[in-house]
């Protein structure tokens, strides 16, 4: 077995209060901070900027092809908004049909056909946890169940070839492949890698390899399980995110995890943390 590479972070930023959904897009690094309800903007020497606030949590987003973005918005019923070019939102698509229940993660593909994937659960009421599942929502709005009986779905991240879609099952610790079919179906379903512990936010690099944040650490993980790096931290991290002007810099946010009914905005332990990565970033998000 070969060695694993232990990289230490520098901070980028502090003070937030739940850093998530971290985004490379147009120059800067984009991220939602929950608790806040913020997304913001930081550049490579810390200089950030409010670019959307809105009324619930902003839990993630992404762009469409035309450079639209869009958000998970679980504010009253959950919808996905879709954030104009003179900045007004409107609705990209309702979800509540599909399920009642937060949705997390986004990723949007070339064709402008968006994965979203809802946990199945009251995580923030202390709900028994469900399964989950993930559903494409296409460029006119047609929404439709791509899969079920996810544990936890949390992070996904689609291959640079377009062919497959990679998603974190917290519960199940693990990352779950997806074959991309026609009009966005999903099929093929097989363990990408079996993570030692819960994984979380994740990204592609340009070996085909998956960063994937997972209690206290951030993990390089190869198809079939083998780490082949690690970003040792002091708190818990919920996504990373690979960027800057050569697509080599991990972006890590992280935070001290209290649990669903300790989290508070008072709590400023958020970080965006960074490290030189040894392949830039590839594929989506």
């Amino acid at each position: 077995m070969s060695k694993i590479l232990s990289m230490a972070p520098a901070v980028l930023l502090e003070g937030l209060a739940l850093g998530e959904s971290p985004r490379w897009h147009d120059g800067r690094l984009w991220l939602s901070d929950w608790l806040t309800r913020e997304v913001m903007s930081v550049d490579e020497d810390g200089n950030r900027r409010v670019e959307l606030t809105m009324d619930g949590m902003p839990f993630c987003f992404d762009w469409l092809p035309d450079g639209r973005l869009l958000v998970l918005s679980n504010a009253g019923e959950p919808t996905l908004l879709r954030r104009e070019p003179d900045g007004s939102l409107t609705t990209h698509a309702d979800l509540d049909d599909l399920s009642e229940y937060p949705w997390n993660e986004i990723v949007v593909d070339r064709h402008g056909n968006a994965y979203i994937n809802c946990i199945g659960f009251d995580m923030m009421g202390g709900a028994e946890p469900q399964p989950g599942l993930i559903a494409v929502v296409l460029p006119d709005g047609r929404v439709y169940p791509v899969a079920e009986g996810l544990r936890f779905p949390n992070g996904m991240a689609i291959t640079p070839d377009g062919s497959t879609l990679i998603v974190a099952e917290s519960y199940a610790k693990c990352l779950t492949a997806f074959d991309i079919g026609d009009n966005g179906a999903l099929t093929n379903r097989r363990v990408w890698a079996e993570i030692d512990g819960y994984p979380d936010g994740i990204c592609v690099d340009a070996d085909g390899a998956v960063w994937c944040a997972a209690m206290e650490r951030c993990l390089r993980v190869r198809e079939g399980g083998e780490v082949l790096a690690e970003v040792p931290l002091d708190r818990s991290p919920f996504a990373c995110m690979l960027g800057g002007a050569d697509g080599r810099t991990l972006f890590v946010v992280a935070a001290e995890w209290k649990g669903a009914e300790g989290m508070s905005e008072q709590d400023r332990t958020g970080q965006v943390l960074m490290v030189q990565a040894p392949a830039p970033h590839a594929g989506r998000p």
